[in-house]
């Protein structure tokens, strides 16, 4: 079994990373919450993980921390719970907000996480209590009594992640876009800004 991997980020998007450990390209589902922790491209990254077998597939999902892989366990082994809506779950929420929801019984709160409708989040309150009294052991580091868990923002897309789309899909390579727009940041900018200047560090015109 594959516990954790620890190599180089080749790509990420809000949903899966690809990360390269000895010249072998391993590609994770991944929550929010840890794409938001993930580094540029070509930089050094350790996930946690967890590979799910089925007839027809593996799949490997990617966690920035033994937390977080901890409460993916916990949401999975709720009945009528897969992967995918754990993972929407934990882009909802950090770990921390999400114990904390399930011990104050908060289905309303339960029920922001999209997918999840008023039936889920009460049996996810209720099996996932239920686990909590029975695994005492685990208290996630982030929890901070008497918080109110709020849902974490949506990270749109910025503008260079816009512009690094856009020279991808015109052909250039990863290290070709990483060189065209290092020194940027998207603040403040156009994405038609960005791509010209890119363009003409390139050698084209915009």
């Amino acid at each position: 079994m594959i516990s954790q991997l620890h190599g180089t980020l080749v790509e990420a998007t809000m949903s899966s990373a690809v990360v390269d450990v000895s010249g072998v390209g391993f590609e994770l589902g991944i929550s929010g919450s840890t794409a938001a922790t993930l580094p540029t491209p070509g930089g050094e990254v350790r996930l946690y993980t967890r590979m799910q077998v089925r007839e027809d597939a593996m799949t490997l999902f990617g966690f920035a921390s033994k937390d977080e892989r901890t409460m993916f366990d916990r949401l999975v082994s709720v009945s009528g719970v897969g992967p995918r809506l754990a993972l929407a779950v934990l882009s909802t929420y950090t770990v921390g907000q999400l114990y904390s929801l399930v011990m104050a019984e908060d289905d309303k709160g339960m029920a922001k996480v999209p997918g999840v409708g008023k039936k889920t989040a009460q049996r996810l309150i209720l099996e996932l209590k239920s686990t909590f009294a029975k695994d005492k052991g685990f208290v996630p580091v982030d929890v901070i009594p008497g918080q109110v868990a709020m849902p974490v923002p949506a990270a749109a897309p910025s503008a260079i992640d816009d512009a690094r789309a856009a020279l991808l899909s015109m052909g250039f390579s990863p290290q070709e876009t990483d060189v065209a727009l290092s020194g940027y940041d998207g603040q403040d900018m156009r994405v038609e800004d960005l791509l010209g200047a890119a363009l003409k560090r390139l050698g084209m015109d915009a």
